[in-house]
């Protein structure tokens, strides 16, 4: 063997034993199903992403699935887990189950599971006081999110656990106590309810009898072309948040992003409280974009629709996850 060949031997025998001993990669971090997170009187199970290697301190959103949907397919899909990943923040994703609602929704609707304390209401609470004590999360940065029946009991949660979210973002969802106003959910969902804006606040106001604020902040998705969820129903979430903040009923700011129109309400203040997207032409589903882009994310699939505009990017960066 000549000198040559025998160092290019031992130099592809020394990259391969470099190889052999170099230490595993760590595994990407999964769902994972949490147990025993409270008494769970709605019978909810809790799942949850917690990217590896996060640091305590870090902000929880929670997003809540649509009908039909679960937590895994709701987490993936939107894009929230790709966000835990790129920005650094813990999500937890309650799932419904069969025997509570057989079509997978939350019961936005049902008085029992929208008070505080109560129903499907307190077990998301529950799960939030978990994930912040498992994770040591930021409880003063912690958001819920949720698409159709999810975005109902996301507008529940801003209701009847206020102090619990800084923030929260409804995609094709409705306004709290709506089915209670209409008479019924369906009436709610085609038509809307005939409220005030004094009216809308005040349900929302009832649902935490003594609280004076501060109050979560609010970003709604909805599309023009939704014949599931109507359009009316976000300018009725517009018309409550707005009332709770004590801002007018006139934008503050309206343009478009991603060619979509767009406005935001200020409180008196100056602060943005209220955040709208009018989806021109979308149908029932969560705003998708997926691809690499900076500020992309998403999985196209049945109610994620892409529309060049990912809602979970807008909502992380009007909460500052980003």
């Amino acid at each position: 063997m000549t000198q040559t060949r025998a160092a290019t031997l031992l130099a592809v025998l020394t990259a391969l034993l470099a190889v052999l001993l170099a230490p595993a990669p760590a595994s990407a971090a999964s769902l994972q199903e949490v147990t025993g997170f409270g008494s769970n009187p709605g019978a909810l199970k809790m799942y949850r992403y917690v990217p590896d290697g996060l640091p305590a301190g870090r902000p929880v959103v929670v997003a809540l699935h649509g009908c039909t949907q679960n937590a895994a397919g709701y987490g993936t899909g939107s894009g929230w887990l790709q966000l835990a990943d790129r920005w650094g923040f813990s999500v937890v994703l309650p799932q419904q189950q069969a025997g509570n609602n057989a079509s997978n929704c939350f019961n936005w609707f049902q008085t029992a599971d929208i008070q505080r304390g109560q129903g499907e209401a307190a077990s998301v609470a529950q799960m939030v006081d978990r994930q912040l004590a498992d994770t040591g999360g930021d409880a003063s940065r912690v958001y819920v999110t949720g698409l159709s029946a999810g975005g109902g009991m996301t507008a529940v949660m801003m209701a009847a656990y206020p102090e619990k979210f800084a923030a929260g973002g409804v995609v094709a969802g409705l306004p709290y106590g709506c089915a209670q106003a209409a008479g019924s959910p369906y009436v709610c969902m085609y038509v809307g309810a005939t409220q005030t804006p004094g009216q809308w606040g005040d349900r929302v106001r009832a649902a935490r009898p003594g609280y004076t604020g501060p109050w979560p902040v609010l970003v709604a998705f909805q599309g023009s072309a939704d014949y599931t969820v109507k359009p009316v129903n976000m300018t009725d979430l517009t018309r409550q948040w707005t009332d709770v903040h004590g801002a007018d009923a006139t934008a503050d700011v309206s343009d478009t992003v991603a060619g979509y129109p767009h406005r935001v309400f200020r409180d008196p203040a100056g602060r943005p409280v209220v955040e709208t997207y009018s989806l021109t032409g979308m149908g029932h589903g969560q705003p998708v974009d997926p691809g690499s882009g900076g500020e992309q994310c998403g999985t196209a699939g049945a109610y994620l629709l892409d529309v060049n505009l990912c809602a979970a990017y807008r909502m992380g960066r009007a909460w500052g996850l980003s």
